[in-house]
């Protein structure tokens, strides 16, 4: 179609030719609406399928199609039950007057039933079934007694089969007519679905039964076709479940049609089996399975009426529309296409999430900036003298207007009044007032109520005062909202970003993944790889029952890891609950370094309250932080502070947010938290373990040290301890570590601790490049126990030591080379 498109639209062809093409699209576009339209909105389809099953019956006396069929359209769509129960009567008369008058008479016992079960019971859809068995019951029973005069035991035993495979017909119509009247809003059909619809198409194939045209029967072409169809569509399984219901159906109307089930089924089975080759590969599934059970059921007699038969059947097929088959498969499970939709409708969910993820993103970002815009605007000249002129007018109020100097001041004199008063104010203010004598001569020269004013003044700025440091609080509070967005925002943006990130398609891999694994012996029952990026790899593996024995981290991992060239680990296993299960392993990259630590920790005078607090941590980012707050003073009020600070440190590092952002965020809520002169340090240490770059953030703390070797590096910024101002700017030392260096975080009471020392920092480093131990907590101990040694045994303040050793991940197996694989594995990476 593209390339006739193509060709039409090419400058070749001429505007005739392009004309005749767009009108016959049009046309064809516009008559497939008419017949939609016709079929689905005007009632063709409801008045076919009626037609047909009033025609049908099983066991050459029993109709029990036509009433269930009548209830569940009555139940459905209600509009449209009029013209079905023409239908109904319409294809019933076809057979014979008697057949009619039944479907007629059971109609008529339907609403009487109807309405009286009504009157008791309002929910419809539970009384439908009850409703149809009893008026099939009644109406046999009804027409037996009319004929026969009398009603036997064997007719009481046919009426409630009747009335029962009505029961039944009419659940299942329930279940499948609504995928025939309405749109399907859901994404695909269960099995229970697939089978009622399948009774529902052989129920209305069974309403052929006795069309034929030179001995081929119309029931048997068009239930091969249905077969043929579902087969090509879902598979083997799909295929052989569809015969069988429909032959089934099929041989019940008619005796002679029993070999059909096994032809179907079988048809079915191969037409399934051999999809592979598209719809030739099909359609010779239906015609070896139909030739052989032929041969087999009936003999050659009846070998050429089903040739032919099966031969229209598989024509049809290959005139039906591929668009069709494709939309059919949407909705039955295991099919190509419906993988595809699911995952259509499931990035159109991911999609909407990160859309509306990005809008509450921004939505933050604009307040942030909003409230940083408001905050960023200090107040200029102009404000602050209308600050005075308030100021000035409120004591004026109350001293001025009732002065009989008034107009001399305030009229005669403005500028040298107002300058006076403002010269007070200033001085009063900065507490210089009653030094100054010649300010003070000159405006009691100048004013008669100088005394009254004084106070006046003295009294409003403790007001102004107030005022003053409520507005900073305020302005604070304003401050901690904007950063606190700003950080909010840029989390909920780096989510969005993870919720867009869309599986890559890596089948080469894959393939080549299970081509090795396989080749040293390991079963592999499905692989998907999500990522092959350094360092954040991410792949998912399904593999047989392994009762327990590690092969995932000691056979798989090294393996990829040798096939990736890069260290593989075991992220998460779920294994199976029975020996025949699989099981699910998640296999990632491996940090390419590790830390070990160690602390020490004391009270001041060996107590159990402590103004310090400390923290080790690993973030979800892949990276490590260690911290030490130390609380202003000792006891229960500055562990309470240091605590907050850590406390609140982990929580805010851990949701995503930047370091820095954390650290202003901390300041502001314990600056604003209370009015005391309350503060406390903090010493932050972020490690990356995959590159081993690590950033300090010191806030008031003392110096950290790094050895390598007999090298010592100290770290150390200027940086004002959290909570005494309510803005700075933090500032971030970086430093490269490697493999072997050990990292010295300390509180003061470890760095200023010894006793007679007038250089701390050399005394420090000497004590550390003295060292001749590498474990962590050795050393931790060894320098909290130095520190006490020198205040002879006595611990005069709260001391806290963190040591850190950085080395590289080295894997606890080691990996599998893969040779065979060797020029895969360099495509791979």
């Amino acid at each position: 179609m593209e390339k006739a498109e193509r060709r039409v639209n090419s400058p070749i062809a001429g505007p005739a030719v392009q004309k005749l093409y767009s009108w016959f699209g049009s046309m064809t576009k516009l008559m497939m609406q008419h017949l939609y339209s016709l079929f689905f909105y005007k009632g063709l389809i409801y008045m076919v399928i009626g037609f047909l099953l009033g025609r049908a019956f099983i066991l050459s006396e029993v109709i029990p199609f036509a009433l269930p069929f009548f209830g569940a359209m009555l139940l459905i769509k209600k509009d449209k039950a009029f013209l079905a129960c023409l239908a109904l009567l319409a294809g019933a008369l076809s057979i014979s007057p008697q057949h009619s008058l039944f479907v007629l008479a059971a109609l008529f016992a339907f609403a009487i039933c109807s309405k009286m079960t009504s009157l008791i019971i309002k929910d419809r859809v539970r009384t439908l079934p009850v409703v149809v068995f009893l008026a099939m019951a009644v109406t046999r029973c009804g027409f037996v007694y009319a004929e026969y005069g009398t009603v036997s035991g064997y007719h009481y035993i046919m009426a409630f089969v009747e009335a029962g495979l009505s029961f039944i017909l009419t659940l299942i119509f329930l279940q499948s007519l609504p995928i025939v009247t309405s749109k399907r809003a859901k994404q695909s059909l269960k099995i229970e679905e697939i089978i009622c619809f399948m009774i529902l198409i052989a129920s209305v194939l069974t309403g052929l039964t006795g069309v034929s045209f030179q001995g081929m029967q119309a029931e048997l072409i068009l239930a091969r076709y249905v077969v043929l169809a579902f087969a090509f569509i879902g598979g083997a399984s799909i295929g052989c479940t569809v015969g069988v219901v429909t032959g089934l159906i099929l041989s019940l109307s008619n005796i002679g049609n029993l070999y059909q089930m096994s032809l179907l089924a079988f048809s079915g089975l191969l037409g399934g089996l051999l999809k592979e080759g598209k719809k030739f590969g099909a359609a010779v599934g239906l015609l070896i399975g139909s030739l052989l059970i032929s041969l087999y059921g009936e003999g050659s007699a009846e070998l050429v009426p089903t040739l032919y038969e099966s031969l229209i059947a598989i024509g049809l097929f290959l005139l039906t529309p591929q668009s069709i088959t494709k939309k059919v498969a949407k909705y039955i499970p295991g099919t190509t296409e419906h993988a595809q939709e699911q995952q259509q409708y499931a990035r159109k969910i991911r999609d909407v999430t990160a859309q509306k993820v990005d809008q509450f993103s921004n939505v933050f970002h604009a307040l942030s900036e909003s409230f940083a815009t408001f905050y960023h605007s200090a107040p200029d000249d102009e404000g602050k003298e209308k600050e005075i002129d308030l100021f000035l007018s409120t004591v004026t109020e109350h001293s001025c207007q009732s002065c009989y100097k008034k107009n001399k001041c305030w009229v005669q004199n403005f500028d040298k009044t107002y300058d006076l008063m403002k010269r007070v104010m200033q001085e009063t203010e900065e507490k210089q007032y009653f030094k100054n004598r010649k300010l003070k001569k000159e405006f009691h020269q100048h004013c008669s109520k100088s005394k009254q004013v004084e106070a006046l003044i003295e009294d409003e700025l403790t007001h102004f005062r107030a005022n003053q440091t409520l507005k900073q609080k305020v302005h604070d509070s304003r401050r901690l909202v904007a950063e606190q967005l700003l950080g909010v925002s840029q989390v909920m943006a780096d989510f969005s970003r993870e919720i867009k990130r869309e599986r890559e398609q890596h089948f080469i891999q894959e393939e080549q993944i299970r081509d090795a694994l396989q080749h040293f012996g390991i079963e592999i029952q499905q692989v998907e790889i999500y990522s092959l990026e350094q360092g954040n790899i991410d792949i998912e593996m399904s593999i047989p029952y392994c009762n327990g024995h590690g092969e995932c981290e000691k056979i798989i991992a090294p393996m990829l890891s040798d096939i990736l060239e890069e260290q593989i680990i075991v992220k998460a296993e779920q294994c199976a609950g029975h020996p025949n299960g699989y099981c699910h392993v998640a296999f990632g990259s491996a940090k390419s370094y590790r830390v070990v630590t160690g602390a020490a920790h004391a009270a001041k005078g060996g107590g159990l309250v402590s103004g310090d607090s400390y923290n080790m941590m690993e973030l979800g980012t892949g990276k490590y932080a260690a911290a030490i707050s130390d609380g202003m003073g000792n006891g229960a009020r500055a562990h309470f502070e240091s605590n907050e600070t850590i406390k609140l440190l982990e929580k805010i590092l851990q949701s995503g947010i930047d370091e820095k952002v954390a650290i202003k965020t901390i300041n502001s809520i314990l600056s604003l938290r209370t009015t005391d002169e309350i503060y406390s340090t903090l010493d932050l240490s972020v490690i990356d373990l995959q590159d081993a770059s690590c950033k300090f953030l010191k806030i008031g703390s003392t110096p950290s040290f790094i050895k390598r070797g007999d090298q010592i590096i100290k770290v150390q910024a200027s940086n004002l301890p959290i909570g005494i101002i309510t803005e700075f700017d933090v500032d971030v030392v970086s430093e490269q570590l490697k493999a072997g260096d050990l990292l010295i975080m300390m509180s003061d009471g470890i760095f200023e601790g010894p006793r007679h020392v007038e250089n701390h920092d050399l005394w420090m480093k000497r004590k550390l490049k003295s060292l001749k131990t590498e474990e962590p907590q050795e050393i931790a101990d060894l320098i909290m126990e130095e520190v006490i040694r020198t205040r002879s045994g006595l611990i005069e303040d709260d001391m806290t030591v963190i040591v850190i050793k950085l080395d590289h991940n080295t894997p606890k197996w080691a990996s599998i080379p893969a040779p065979a694989f060797f020029q895969k594995n360099q495509e791979i990476s």
